[in-house]
């Protein structure tokens, strides 16, 4: 008799186990699909504003540069915050962070689509980026802790890439259909009800996984980098108003890398810092995270000037400046998904490397763009060329980047790399906005200024690229097994 209630105990157990199993052990797809769906959410984000900024600068009376802050605001604190988002992600559970963080992104959506004033408009954006800055690197890790290492994780990076890269992509295309079909408040609107059926999934089917021990975050070394990027990225676009040699520019520039020094020192000393530096030794981590700075410093711009070229000088409506790059969304989505496949036969450099060459031939075929350029030759195949190469070089530089680092790590080092990408994309729209003023003659030129100062950031990109294909030929590991 004694056995009895023994067996019967393990009987429950067992017929509990398998109620469970289902949510315990979810489909393979389902896990890529959910994280697929919040990073096309956060990076959508990123470039979906660009063809609603005229709008909004009428609605909202912001200035020109007003608007460049309606993008470099989400940027700058998806950017500063990843790296506590992936640390986060590490120590507190993936599936936790990843539900934090899209609750979060979804509530301040709806705080942007309701604003009625420019200071609420770029608050709610820097709350969004602080939301996918938690969402963003759990993306990465619960892809990769569902899919063994192998061609099945290359594959499934692969699609991650191109899921996050046709965000980028399609933000042109759904912001166009959405000014013109509604109003430019549902840009961030939409965030909404598709976030909510994400937030559903996730608490549903994810599973909670860590990769290491519990220990209290590094809220001095987070505080120290994000105010430290937001602050140079401001006195990189106060250039454009006041010149480089003036105090308004200099003084947030040099106070700017102070405190990106004093993170550094920080992090050296802290027992459990926010960015191990011993990490920045592994050479796939630090080649493939400088090469996605640079890189995306490029690439990042073609969004935003593309739509204003095709707004503000060939005088196409906002769904028609979204339709116009289709052909461009499409593009990355093909480079992404057709990296894998050469990877075994080229290796993971030669593809970066080549994907970026193929990008910077796109970016200078576009700096020939005239006023009343045609949609085949001014659009379309300079775009297909710049975003072909871009979602080529993509895939290798992520898939190197998490490979050398320790499974405990994979959070902040996919936080590491998204940084990379969007802090580089949002200091380089700076820079190039700079650029375009400075040869236009700021925000009231005519068409054909605005055409020669367009064509300047794209000059300017494709040499960037050329220097960092040659960045990649002599840093980057030829395998991601080569430190």
């Amino acid at each position: 008799m004694t056995p009895m209630p023994e067996t019967t105990g393990t009987t429950t157990a067992s017929t509990a186990a398998r109620r469970l199993s289902p949510r315990r052990t979810p489909p393979t797809w389902l896990v890529v699909a959910l994280a697929c769906a919040g990073q096309f959410l956060v990076v959508l984000d990123v470039s979906v504003v660009n063809v609603a900024l005229p709008s909004m600068r009428t609605d909202l009376g912001l200035s020109a540069q007003g608007l460049q802050w309606v993008v470099n605001a989400y940027a700058i604190a998806f950017a500063g915050f990843m790296l506590l988002g992936g640390r986060a992600g590490d120590l507190y559970g993936r599936k936790r962070m990843f539900l934090v963080g899209l609750g979060l992104f979804t509530l301040a959506s709806l705080g942007g689509g309701l604003a009625q004033e420019g200071w609420q408009l770029l608050a709610a954006r820097a709350v969004q980026g602080l939301g996918a800055a938690v969402l963003a690197p759990s993306t990465l890790t619960l892809l990769t802790a569902a899919v063994p290492e192998g061609a099945a994780r290359a594959r499934a990076i692969a699609t991650w890439t191109a899921v996050g890269a046709g965000g980028g992509a399609a933000g042109g295309l759904v912001g166009g259909a959405l000014v013109d079909g509604l109003s430019w408040r549902w840009v961030l609107l939409i965030n909404v009800p598709v976030g909510a059926v994400v937030l559903a999934g996730a608490v549903l089917w994810l599973t909670e996984s860590r990769g290491g021990a519990r220990h209290r975050l590094d809220l001095p070394g987070a505080l120290l980098v994000t105010t430290g990027l937001a602050t140079l990225a401001y006195g990189i676009s106060q250039t454009e108003s006041q010149g480089w040699a003036a105090g308004a520019t200099l003084v947030p520039l040099l106070a700017g890398l102070a405190l990106l020094g004093c993170f550094l020192l920080v992090e050296a000393r802290t027992a459990a810092p926010l960015m191990p530096l011993g990490l920045l030794r592994l050479r796939s981590v630090a080649s493939a995270n400088v090469a996605m700075l640079v890189s995306g410093s490029s690439m990042f711009s073609m969004w935003f000037f593309m739509t204003l070229y095709a707004q503000n000088v060939l005088g196409y409506s906002p769904l028609e400046a979204g339709l116009a790059l289709v052909p461009s969304s499409l593009a990355v989505i093909i480079g992404s998904k057709a990296a894998p496949r050469f990877l075994p036969v080229l290796g993971a450099r030669n593809v970066a490397v080549l994907g970026t060459l193929i990008a910077a031939v796109g970016f200078g075929w576009q700096s020939t763009m005239t006023e009343d350029g045609g949609y085949l030759t001014a659009i379309m195949i300079p775009g297909v060329l710049m975003m072909l190469g871009a979602g080529t070089a993509a895939t290798p530089l992520a898939s190197l980047a998490i490979s050398g680092a320790a499974p405990g790590d994979a959070g902040l080092v996919s936080g590491l790399i998204n940084t990379s990408r969007t802090m580089g994309g949002s200091l380089g729209l700076a820079v190039m906005s700079t650029l375009a003023a400075s040869r236009s003659g700021g925000e009231h030129a005519g068409p054909a200024a605005l055409t020669e100062g367009y064509a300047l950031v794209f000059r300017t990109a494709s040499a960037v690229l050329v220097a960092a294909a040659l960045l990649m030929w002599t840093w980057l590991p030829k395998t991601p097994t080569e430190d």
